[in-house]
């Protein structure tokens, strides 16, 4: 009898280990959640991918007169700001010659604006002032009306209004106080569109062509895939990395509007080129975080070399009589110091990222020029798998 409760014991023990395997690859196996699967897929729509061609800004340009500063504009000797002034009084029937206009409340800017794609009339425009002349300051100013030409000379907007100005200039007896530029400023909604523009696709056009922002193969193909699979029908062809042709259905040139957005709602997941942007003006770097590194080892150090000088006064002393000969010095004396202080050192393993290294460089107390210069010079080593653009 004890023995066989001794078995039916082992039984029942080895029974449940089984069920405790079975879970435990069940939870192996089992489909991963969907939530999960979302995050590591990220598709986007393709109407941020590109545009359609022949839909694109139109570049504006003008130039006019700013007033009501106080009296940090164009200095007298502008002869430009001076003859402006003086023909915009003219129209006012106010015959002013431009050598008597003296006034520095005035200032001589460009004006510059972008006409989108589709404008009607009325429409407003944001408005960029830059100052041409010698200007000190654009804060307070107004700007009067002035026409924006296009290329081709004719005019398609109006610009007028006061001036936001990100920036102030405050100077007094050689004291000069300044924060950012103050002689950039805009005038938000400060265009009105008075010449239409249309940029349609004509009735008997039988195909449109979508360009991409970023031109990529892989991303060409995969568009041109998801647009079949949304119509129903091969009607894109990837060309080139940059554009695919879509052929627009006899049925459908009709309903150009509704054939456009059904293709500009297909969602795809772009392919994305490795590269690492730096600004050494700003000391910036932007990466992805996934730009693989190739084991590399890394060296940093810096040289550092002050020179100081320092002016004293040599007085002769003790000399009785007069000698025309002695009389006082000024002295210099230089002093030169030399430092080169230990650098950090760090080793990339296997599977290193852009993210990783700059995170090792950072806990290793690097500035950002040392990561810039290191980046740089994994580059050229030739460990560092992505496009470099140095602004």
């Amino acid at each position: 009898m004890r023995m066989q409760a001794t078995h039916r014991a082992a039984r029942r023990l080895a029974l449940s280990y089984a069920a405790i395997a079975s879970v435990a690859l069940a939870c192996v196996l089992a489909p991963a959640p969907a939530h999960a699967v979302a995050r590591d897929v990220e598709t986007v729509r393709i109407k941020d991918l590109g545009r359609v061609k022949g839909w694109r800004q139109n570049v504006l340009v003008g130039y006019g007169i700013v007033t009501g500063l106080a009296g940090t504009g164009d200095s007298s000797g502008n002869a430009a700001t001076k003859q402006a002034l003086s023909n915009v009084l003219s129209q006012f029937n106010l015959a002013v010659p431009a050598v008597q206009i003296q006034s520095r409340n005035v200032a001589l800017v460009m004006i510059s604006a972008e006409l989108p794609s589709f404008a009607r009339e009325g429409d407003t425009l944001d408005v960029t002032v830059t100052s041409a002349g010698d200007a000190r300051s654009l804060v307070g100013g107004s700007l009067l009306v002035a026409p924006l030409r296009a290329p081709d000379g004719r005019t398609y907007a109006l610009a007028e209004g006061p001036l936001a100005v990100g920036g102030y200039r405050y100077d007094s007896n050689g004291n000069v106080m300044q924060k950012n530029h103050p002689t950039v400023g805009s005038v938000p909604n400060g265009a009105r569109v008075e010449v239409e523009v249309h940029a349609e696709i004509p009735a008997t056009q039988t195909s449109l062509t979508f360009v991409l922002n970023d031109p990529d193969y892989t991303t060409a193909s995969r568009l041109a895939a998801a647009i079949n699979q949304r119509l129903g029908a091969p009607l894109a062809n990837a060309r080139d990395a940059e554009g695919i042709d879509i052929a627009i259905p006899a049925d459908q040139r009709a309903q150009l509007v509704s054939f456009i957005a059904r293709i500009e709602g297909v969602e795809i997941q772009p392919d994305q080129r490795a590269r690492v942007v730096i600004n050494e003006r700003t000391g910036t770097v932007v990466s992805g975080g996934d730009v693989r590194i190739s084991p590399v080892a890394i060296s940093q150090g810096d040289l550092k070399i002050a020179i100081t000088s320092t002016n004293s006064v040599s007085q002769p002393t003790g000399i009785i009589g007069g000698n025309a000969g002695i009389r006082t010095a000024i002295v210099t004396n230089t002093t030169v110091d030399v430092g080169e202080p230990r650098g950090p050192g760090y080793v990339a393993p296997d599977s290193t990222t852009v993210a990783d290294l700059v995170q090792s460089l950072a806990r290793l107390k690097a500035n950002t020029r040392d990561v810039i210069s290191i980046l740089r010079a994994v580059k050229a080593a030739g460990a560092l798998h992505a496009e470099l653009v140095v602004q």
